[in-house]
């Protein structure tokens, strides 16, 4: 790479001119595959460092991408390498040990009790011991160990899960428990500490913890919809029409949150190609009718200049189509995304992410 002497004796990098595969090649690159290449040009100890402190979920993204990214090219790796430089040296070592510092200056003010009790809502990691370990359990030995529990308490332990690994949960369940167990969570917002009290008796039973009980925000409409965008479409069908006989508006609630069409526009280029191999292109035509432009947008990037022309001239003498039509054809196609996600051809954005 390289290098210009600066006036004051300081180097900077000059810019890299790319290749246009070059540019098709980072393109297609997440966030994730970045960061494990980044981990791959660290050494084994600092590398090991690192992932000691990541969640199980982000352990296992990062670590299939360390296998995904092993025939890059050396200039992408290299462009990779100067773009987080780059990122570093505009960082400051404020936020260092940010955590450690709030904790100890809240029990310092508060004491331990009434600490726990804040920190429980403002800092999700100072979870108790024993739902930290359940977050490295795999989801039949969660649902084995919480099966004989009551609604309430299985609606609690699967609201601090991973949404994925809630919903592979819920699979294991019973199918009488599952509505039910969905409904609870989405009611959830502050558990009370008689819950909490009964919660850590079953991870004392299990793991030999213990912790002081202490409110926590759990659950809710939004977290009761990741969950359900994880579940299998054959079994989402059934668990949203057994909380339909519960509470017909709570079930309207959950799916109004759950993984919507203009939400495609956080997929990434390989997924959007992936899809549209799987769908109809009339189809699409009237989805598009109701998307946002977002999406629109996504879905044009991936079409050749020539296609992309063809298929807005095809588009447009459509004309006027009912809302009902454009809501199924939307449907229709989430239905085909979510099952391509269910065998992990697809990558959905926002299964288990915050919408944006």
């Amino acid at each position: 790479m390289a290098e210009a002497e600066k006036k004051d004796g300081s180097t900077e990098v000059a810019p890299v001119v790319m290749s246009e595969s070059l540019r098709e090649e980072l393109e297609l690159m997440t966030t994730t595959d970045r960061a494990a290449v980044i981990m791959l040009l660290l050494g084994e100890q600092q590398a090991a460092d690192i992932i000691r402190y990541l969640s199980p979920r982000e352990v296992q993204a990062l670590g299939a991408c360390m296998v995904s990214v092993a025939d890059l090219s050396q200039e992408c790796v290299n462009v990779v390498l100067d773009d987080f430089v780059s990122t570093i040296k505009k960082q400051t070592s404020l936020g260092l040990g940010t955590a450690d510092y709030v904790e100890n200056v809240f029990k310092r003010a508060l004491g331990a009790d009434k600490a726990a009790t804040i920190l429980g809502r403002i800092m999700p990691g100072s979870s108790s011991k024993g739902l930290e370990i359940l977050r490295w359990m795999d989801a039949r030995s969660i649902a084995e160990m919480i099966q004989g529990e009551h609604a309430q308490v299985i609606a609690i332990i699967i609201s601090v899960l991973e949404y994925d690994v809630a919903a592979d949960v819920l699979n294991f369940l019973k199918p009488e428990q599952r509505p039910e167990v969905i409904q609870r969570v989405a009611l959830l917002d502050t558990v009370q500490p008689s819950a909490m009290d009964e919660l850590e008796q079953i991870m004392k039973q299990q793991f030999s913890s213990s912790s002081s009980a202490k409110s926590s925000n759990f659950g809710g409409v939004k977290t009761a919809a990741k969950i359900m965008n994880f579940t299998k479409v054959e079994l989402e069908g059934k668990i949203m029409e057994g909380v339909s006989k519960i509470d017909e508006e709570l079930a309207l609630r959950i799916q109004d949150n759950m993984f919507t069409f203009d939400n495609l526009s956080g997929l990434d280029n390989r997924s959007i190609q992936t899809l549209m191999r799987n769908i109809d292109q009339e189809q699409l035509m009237i989805a598009f009718k109701g998307a946002d432009e977002m999406v629109k947008d996504k879905f044009m990037a991936n079409m050749s200049q020539r296609a992309r022309a063809m298929f807005l001239d095809e588009m447009e003498a459509k004309g006027p189509l009912r809302i009902t039509d454009v809501e199924s054809a939307q449907k229709q196609i989430m239905r085909i995304a979510r099952k391509l996600s269910d065998k992990g051809e697809i990558v959905l954005a926002g299964r288990g992410d915050d919408f944006v």
